[in-house]
């Protein structure tokens, strides 16, 4: 089946702009309809009247519901998951949520964050304490009302767009026809076999997914039909490689270029284009390879009597749909449970194994099933929210036939978080609270630990709104000695509210850490937490002083780039803090648990770095899309940011930039002088058409002059020294463009130049500027000189080269005259003259940004024969966008919580943690016990990188001296920072022995130690008895 092609109804609604949503006002009687993915025929019977008033209308109106539009600026990060397509689809799908606890609310708040077309939440039975330790929504003002019900309007806050319904009655399988989707939470097992035949024989088939969280024990059920198409089984896009050869040969190998490594695997199949010579390939012909190697494949084709290859091509994968058979719950289960008493659970399962006779179990863990038993009715938090996550990911492969669904079963459990103290009966006692829940499962004496702790959560992000929900829900720092600490310098972008679920549209442009804050003490009203704006680095360890470290329990970090968590991960080390780390990308999460004394740090292990294109490609012999916008967005930066600030940076002290040019006497001084006097001079503008003129005789100069000096220094059939084609593969031989005002893809490229210069000069855009024809014809006023290839242009070639400049001997020379040149400049400026750089700012869709970098982008791809992308897929690259969504974030954060419960509690061993990588496209869930760190031995001592000397008292050299020698180590050097403060093999240092170590430190190294430091840090090199070195531990020199 085609997932997604079902039509909910025949009539459609029809919104008027500025008026109430027929459908928002009588949904009791009319379903939307879905627009159809392909020719599938509605179900006859599918019936739209929903009678009884059993569907309660959305507190809050919502918007025209258009499946077609989508909100790239909300939807961006989101988009670079899913593509329009699949979204598209989502914006097309109904889908049934049934069982309102913290399970159901997680699923449903990750779906109308993605976006569907409507949800509608079924439950009859009423909030109650226990909810209020999963379920976000609800308040104690709730108990006792209807769960879904009280649902409904918060989750309608999320996405105004989607349709959130309310069911409240007893649901029959025939209401399931109005869904492309069905999520169970709540459910009997024979209940569930009753509608799951029902949605895998209805034509076409209902998606049908049932799941369940139970304490520390969750499981998932997915149903998708008999014949279900996976589209894209992992959402990578397809591999390509550049050719360097094809033989004439059966089979036929194919020899790629070596630059990088191939991501083929046998049985592949690929398409071949642009191949010289051996054109027959270029049929469009999918082909089937095999004995794949890093840089080379075979396809089953004998090529021996095809014409010779001569150079060029791309090979390109083919990505294939994927049918699965999914079986429905009656035949795919094969031994039902009962959810009853533990002893009677016990009872249960040991005479269901003495009935097998095959798979009949030696033992059965018992205390695995009393476990299982004794919480099984609480819904925990971290539970809910991973299995939310995984749940709302299944949906959307439902809904869209985007990646591969769980095929059917999934099952996990945290046994090993719960508590290594010894519990009695007593501590699992309900004590009337919200906590209750959590309780039954950890014990009384656990919670009281969560709601005292001391928890610094670095980032208020996606992950960090997801970490605050769920700590408040948890009742960390709840209690009267307990405290969390959020940092977030950042403020909130619309961008954001797609997966930063704390946030709505009236906090766009406040602080985010406040933000976050003050919704998360709505969730739980006895949260004691502080917001802070600054941001965690080596600037603000005044505000993050010892005594903030000092004091903290654990770290959460909710960050998004390397240096930040590589900071946090040192200031950790040196506190000996517990750090729960996580991060996102796309539909993967990863989780690592950082513990003192117990496993290796953060830093300890790092991804290689990603691979850089040589500066010489970039900017002469691109062969791909990316090379083409990371040179856009350079010249962008270059034209629009930097030289505008260079020269306000002239203009605001003349002397001191003119002396500091001289100073640094080399190609990149000279250059930015270069850039600033060509700004000021020959393309400095006073109205607009002068804007235009610059960038008619830009588009000139990047896409017709440079190719045109390319190509004569270089010629088509140029060699090289070993007299090999100099256009090898992977480069690619470029053409001039011939500019033409009936290009829209010319003449947008230079109006968004026109608008952008214009703004860095401070001059008004006309109203005509938007009007085609009288742009057109301000741009064929320009006057374009006609080009001279030069001879003497030297042309960057070597990969390792790092300027497209030359250096030259007389480079200073050069200085001193555009300083002379500079300063007769500035002397015809008006009074007052300042340029307004212009920083890029990828998600707002009207500055014109990603309009210029887009054109940019595409002409000179269309220079080099590449293909072009449009604005949407150029704003990812450039931009360097990182893929997000909700449903991913939302397992990392349940998956550390499920950690947090151990660090909190104490006395758990290495093996009871985890750290865990999760796919939820393919899907893919490794866990594995964290890595212990490094032990370094010296005689009978021991350390590892957690371990920090400390002496107080402020020594002298000569007592840290013996203090050493007393542990076998002979030191010969000590360092503060980059100073060395004593060194053997100095004379004069041996003057310092009898020195206070801190004293030392002000002296040489002219420290400037403020108030809030108590400590100096040193480093010092020693020696064995046998004069090998060994590496100590950081050592601490406490002065107060």
């Amino acid at each position: 089946m085609r997932p997604g092609k079902r039509a909910a109804g025949r009539e459609v609604v029809v919104e008027e702009e500025g008026k109430p949503s027929k459908a928002t006002e009588s949904l009791t009687k009319k379903q939307r309809a879905v627009p159809t993915m392909g020719n599938s025929t509605s179900n006859e019977k599918n019936g739209n009247d929903q009678s009884s008033g059993e569907v309660k209308q959305p507190i809050i109106d919502v918007g025209t519901g258009n499946s077609s539009d989508i909100d790239e600026d909300l939807h961006s990060r989101q988009l670079a998951v899913y593509g329009r397509e699949t979204m598209r689809r989502l914006f097309a799908s109904n889908v049934l949520i049934s069982g309102m606890q913290g399970l159901g609310a997680e699923i449903a708040k990750n779906l109308i964050l993605a976006g569907v077309k409507s949800v509608t939440l079924h439950d009859e039975g009423a909030v109650d304490l226990w909810d209020l330790s999963s379920n976000f929504i609800f308040s104690e003002s709730d108990v006792g009302n209807n769960r879904a019900l009280a649902s409904v309007q918060k989750l309608q806050e999320l996405n105004n767009s989607v349709v959130v319904s309310t069911l409240t009655t007893e649901l029959t399988k025939e209401k399931l026809s109005d869904f492309q989707a069905v999520v169970f939470t709540d459910v009997n097992l024979e209940k569930a076999i009753e509608f799951d035949d029902y949605c895998h024989n209805h034509q076409p088939p209902i998606s049908f997914i049932k799941s369940e969280a139970c304490g520390l024990f969750g499981s998932v059920f997915c149903d998708f039909g008999p014949e279900f198409t996976v589209f894209d089984v992992d959402g990578n896009d397809p591999h390509t490689g550049i050719i360097a050869s094809i033989s004439n040969d059966n089979p036929a190998l194919v020899a790629c270029v070596d630059d990088e490594r191939l991501e083929f695997q046998d049985g592949d199949l690929v398409i071949f284009s642009e191949v010289k010579g051996m054109t027959k390939l270029n049929d469009g012909k999918p082909r089937k390879i095999k004995n794949t190697r890093p840089c080379s494949f075979n396809i089953d084709e004998d090529t021996t009597n095809y014409d010779a290859y001569e150079r060029g091509g791309i090979v390109t994968q083919v990505k294939q749909p994927k049918v699965l058979n999914f079986k429905p719950l009656r035949e795919a289960l094969q031994a039902p449970g009962s959810e009853v008493d533990a002893q009677k659970f016990l009872s249960l399962v040991t005479d269901i194994n003495d009935k097998l006779t095959d798979d009949r179990l030696e033992n059965i863990d018992i205390k695995l099933l009393r476990h299982f038993a004794f919480g099984a009715r609480a819904v925990l938090n971290p539970m809910a929210t991973i299995f939310g996550g995984i749940v709302g990911q299944e949906v959307v492969k439902a809904c869209s036939g985007k990646f591969h669904p769980l095929f059917q079963f999934f099952y996990f459990d945290s046994v090993e978080s719960l508590s290594t103290e010894p519990l009695v009966p007593g501590d699992f006692k309900p004590t009337n609270n919200r906590y209750d829940a959590q309780i039954s499962v950890f014990g009384s004496k656990l919670q009281k630990k969560l709601e005292d702790a001391k928890v610094f959560v670095v980032g208020s992000g996606a992950l960090g709104c997801e970490f605050l929900k769920n700590l408040a829900l948890m009742g960390v720092c709840c209690g009267k000695q307990g405290k969390l600490t959020i940092t977030d310098d950042d403020v909130i972008e619309k961008s954001n509210l797609s997966r930063q679920f704390l946030f709505r549209d009236w906090n766009i442009g406040q602080s985010k850490s406040t933000v976050a804050a003050s919704a998360a003490a709505l969730i739980n009203p006895s949260f004691n937490i502080e917001a802070l704006q600054n941001r965690a680095s080596p600037d603000t360890e005044n505000v993050f002083d010892d005594g903030f470290w000092e004091n903290l329990g654990v770290v959460i970090n909710a960050l998004d780039n390397v240096n930040a968590r590589l900071y946090i991960d040192q200031r950790c080390l040196y506190f000996q803090k517990p750090l729960l780390e996580s991060g996102t990308l796309s539909a993967k999460c990863n989780t690592q648990m950082v513990i003192p004394h117990m496993t290796e740090n953060y830093g300890a292990s790092r991804d290689p770095p990603e691979k850089q294109a040589p500066m010489c490609t970039v900017h002469s012999f691109p062969h791909n899309i990316d090379h083409c916008l990371t040179w856009a967005r350079s010249e962008f930066e270059g034209s629009l940011e930097k030289t505008p600030a260079e020269v306000n940076a002239f203009l605001s002290s003349p002397t001191e930039y003119a002396s500091s040019m001289k100073n640094s006497g080399d190609v990149q001084a000279r250059d930015k002088l270069e850039r600033v006097i060509g700004c000021l001079e020959k393309e400095r503008c006073e109205t607009f058409q002068d804007c235009i003129i610059w960038a008619r005789l830009k588009f000139e100069d990047y896409f017709a002059n440079r190719v045109n000096q390319l190509t004569y220094t270089f010629p088509e059939d140029a060699t090289t020294s070993n007299g090999t084609p100099f256009w090898s593969a992977p480069k690619r031989f470029p053409h001039a463009l011939q500019f033409s005002v009936d290009d829209p893809g010319h003449l947008h490229c230079i109006m968004s130049a026109s608008i952008l210069r214009a703004e860095t000069f401070g001059i008004p855009i006309p109203d005509w500027v938007k009007s085609p024809k009288h742009f057109a014809d301000a741009v064929n006023k320009v006057i374009v000189p006609a080009f001279e290839p030069k001879k003497d242009v030297k042309i960057v070639t070597d990969d390792k080269a790092t300027s497209l400049s030359a250096a030259s001997i007389d480079d200073a020379t050069v200085i001193d005259e555009l300083i002379k040149k500079l300063e007769k400049c500035q002397k015809q400026l008006p009074s007052g003259f300042k340029m307004n750089p212009i920083q890029f700012e990828k998600d707002d869709d009207t500055n014109y940004h990603m309009d210029l970098i887009a054109g940019l982008a595409n002409m000179r791809a269309r220079n080099y024969g590449i293909p072009e992308v449009d604005k949407l897929k150029a704003k990812f690259i450039a931009g360097r966008i990182i893929p997000a969504i909700a449903t991913s974030t939302a397992m990392a954060t349940g998956l550390v919580c499920l950690e947090l419960y151990k660090v909190l509690d104490g006395g758990h061993k290495l093996e009871d943690y985890r750290n865990t990588f999760a796919n939820l496209a393919l899907p893919l869930f490794s866990i594995a016990e964290p890595v212990p760190p490094k032990v370094i031995k010296h005689k009978d001592l021991s350390w590892t990188v957690w371990d920090r000397w400390i002496l107080k008292d402020n020594p002298t050299l000569r007592e840290l001296f013996a203090w050493l020698e007393n542990k076998g180590l002979n030191a010969y050097s000590i360092s503060y920072g980059s100073c060395l403060l004593y060194n053997c093999v100095f004379p004069k240092h041996k003057e310092r022995m009898d020195k206070k170590l801190v004293d030392v430190a002000r002296e040489v190294a002219k420290a400037e130690l403020p108030s809030y430091r108590q400590h100096i840090d040193i480093v010092v090199a020693c020696e064995d008895d046998e004069d090998n070195d060994v590496d100590i531990p950081q050592i601490s020199i406490y002065f107060e």
